[in-house]
Order: C-alpha cells, then sequence, then structure tokens
C-alpha cells in the first residue's frame, strides 16, 4: 500500500517526480477560426497577440466538402506563426465521423 509520504515520489526509475501542484494558466479569451478560410488564417498572427488561446475549429462549423482544408490549414497555419505565450488548440472531429482520427493523425505528426 502506499503511504501518504511516497505519493509524489516517481513512480520509477528515472521517472520525473509528480507535480505538487499543477501549474495554472489563465485562459480568458479563447477566440475560435476556421482554418479552411484563407481570409481568416491571414488574421491568426495579429489574433495571437490579443487572446489566451487560439483554436482551430475542424469540427461541426466546417462543412464536408472544406474538412480536410481545413485541416491543412490549420496545420499550415500552427507551423508557420510564432503563438509566443498564446495557446493553439485544435477542436477535431469525433472519432466515429469519417474525419475524426485523420485530424488527429495528422495534427500530431
Amino acid at each position: 500500500m502506499k503511504t501518504p509520504a511516497d505519493f509524489y515520489k516517481p513512480l520509477a526509475i528515472g521517472a520525473p517526480t509528480p507535480w505538487r501542484e499543477l501549474p495554472v494558466v489563465l485562459e480568458r479569451t479563447i477566440h475560435f477560426f476556421p482554418p479552411h478560410i484563407e481570409k481568416m488564417r491571414a488574421k491568426v498572427p495579429a489574433m495571437a497577440k490579443q487572446v489566451d488561446v487560439l483554436l482551430g475549429n475542424l469540427e461541426d462549423a466546417i462543412p464536408i466538402e472544406a474538412k480536410e482544408a481545413a485541416r491543412a490549414g490549420f496545420i499550415e497555419v500552427a507551423k508557420a506563426v510564432d503563438f509566443g505565450a498564446t495557446g493553439l488548440w485544435s477542436r477535431v472531429n469525433a472519432l466515429n465521423s469519417p474525419w475524426g482520427l485523420d485530424d488527429i493523425l495528422q495534427i500530431v505528426e
């Protein structure tokens, strides 16, 4: 049985010590953007300086015929823009949809 004194010890040899407190980052402003629209992608560098999080929406707000373009646009923005302290999130399609797994695999790649 694990004692309270052992709770903050690494679980394996060479493993990092567990955090005693989780780091907290304020995310007051989250701006959703449709990455399949070039005009919106062009505005991302300026928006990154004004918000806490930019979220590329790949899910239900994107028309079916633009799903792949949205994914490619999100990846392009992620590689091209220096976000500094601004978070970059993505809202991917459900895993049981035709696009969900591809969203995850291509974004993580």
